[in-house]
């Protein structure tokens, strides 16, 4: 497999930067980030509810997935991982840089959402503390007055990820009072060129939908040629029948172009057992190049 080394990747960083996106992608370029930065984003909502077991209310129980299953990255915020890292060794680890609740009402207010902390912290960290940290993430709305701050943010964070040889992850989202349809394909390929812009490894999207509410296939390979080098993850979204996301999850990469997903719910909505089959499932479609016959068994 051949890497696209970015040009702001040192000299002396480029055997990181590829034994990270190798390891991370499982030497396919494709990566399954199973996403773990709810506990901030949608606060206790995806957590504690119905049909939702109690040991998802635990932060650990994420940790003990991304312990036992098969994932490229467990992506989720920096107190987070200095909490529990230290029980966890074996876990490939993206740390989340900015996060936001969802109280304010977009229809109210512009999203923002600030850094917490430095690429820099993330180094000195990794160096500490001796876990196996991939990258950084970023989040990032357009369409609002503060998108200017968010993108000259995102541009260093890629930068300095760089430059220390760690990937870079932008999710990508416009919202607030001038986004129609959060689903609209054209609009998502135009977010996907955005993170080109900006020079990040994998772009987080959301899953373009035609007119019917349904995954628009024809749409998503707009947005993975928008996104040019940089990998499109498509957004897990909220829990469904584990056979119809395995099914969208395997058109999305193998006919759409996309080169990974993003899960989060999906998964850790789940008893342990189940959740760990389920990252197996997604990971051996995203990263083995399984068919979706071959995924399904997994879950048996």
């Amino acid at each position: 497999m051949k890497y696209n080394i970015p040009a702001d990747v040192p000299k002396n960083k480029e055997s990181i930067y590829k034994k990270n996106l190798k390891s991370a992608t499982n030497g396919t370029n494709h990566l399954m980030l199973f996403a773990g930065d709810q506990k901030v984003e949608h606060l206790n909502n995806d957590f504690y509810g119905k049909d939702i077991p109690l040991e998802d209310n635990s932060p650990e129980h994420m940790f003990k997935i991304a312990s036992k299953a098969k994932i490229g990255v467990f992506a989720t915020q920096f107190g987070l991982i200095s909490r529990y890292g230290r029980d966890y060794k074996n876990v490939p680890y993206l740390v989340k840089l900015n996060s936001k609740t969802n109280l304010v009402p977009y229809s109210e207010e512009d999203p923002y959402s600030e850094a917490w902390l430095s690429v820099g912290d993330v180094v000195s960290f990794a160096k500490e503390s001796g876990l196996d940290i991939k990258g950084v993430g970023y989040t990032l709305y357009l369409g609002g007055k503060h998108e200017h701050s968010m993108l000259a943010q995102a541009a260093r964070i890629v930068h300095e990820a760089h430059k220390n040889g760690l990937l870079a992850v932008l999710w990508i989202y416009p919202k607030g009072r001038f986004v129609k349809d959060e689903h609209d394909g054209h609009l998502i390929a135009g977010a996907a060129g955005v993170g080109a812009a900006l020079g990040a490894d994998f772009i987080k999207l959301k899953v373009p939908y035609n007119k019917k509410g349904k995954f628009d296939a024809e749409a998503l390979k707009e947005v993975t040629m928008a996104a040019g080098r940089s990998g499109v993850l498509c957004e897990g979204g909220a829990k469904v029948d584990e056979k119809a996301f395995l099914k969208e999850l395997y058109e999305q990469i193998h006919k759409s172009g996309a080169r990974g997903n993003g899960t989060g719910r999906n998964i850790h909505q789940r008893e342990l057992k189940e959740a760990v089959k389920m990252a197996n499932a997604i990971y051996a479609i995203t990263s083995e190049n399984a068919t979706l016959k071959e995924a399904l068994k997994l879950l048996k």
